[in-house]
């Protein structure tokens, strides 16, 4: 199984901004990535420098948050609904994101379970439930705050 280190990701990120910005070719999921940073222009510095990056420290409550803690959890949730696993993701994000007029919107929602999910699990000493993850994201999709 593909375990990157934290180092990895950031240099992931970082690499395909600078590829973007070159105008370099990319493989299928550097243009997603890339998509997801086109996003937020407000990491675009932070992706500048990789070796500045890789050594970045994102405390817990940091006003900003952690652009590649946040990129890899959209490339995750892409990655879900690309393949739909948990079976019924793909449905309940696209309706969320029609629901809220935007794909970004609707992954920042997903991302609040997700985390939800992880922290349970934790909490709880044992795997994510992803059974629980996908009828949180499924109550969003078809209640809750318009």
């Amino acid at each position: 199984m593909f375990n990157p280190s934290q180092a990895d990701v950031r240099r992931f990120f970082c690499g395909v901004w600078a590829k973007q910005r070159a105008g370099q070719p990319m493989q299928a999921i550097e243009n997603l990535a890339a998509g997801w940073i086109a996003e937020h222009p407000e990491w675009q510095a932070d992706l500048a420098d990789a070796e500045v990056s890789v050594q970045q420290v994102y405390p817990k409550g940091h006003p900003v948050g952690n652009p590649f803690l946040h990129l890899s959890m959209h490339l995750a949730i892409s990655e879900q609904c690309s393949i739909d696993q948990p079976r019924g993701i793909r449905q309940a994000v696209a309706l969320l994101a029609r629901r809220r007029d935007s794909l970004h919107q609707a992954h920042h929602e997903v991302m609040e379970c997700l985390g939800q999910m992880l922290a349970d699990a934790q909490a709880r000493g044992s795997t994510p439930d992803g059974n629980a993850y996908l009828a949180h994201v499924q109550r969003r999709a078809t209640s809750g705050p318009w």
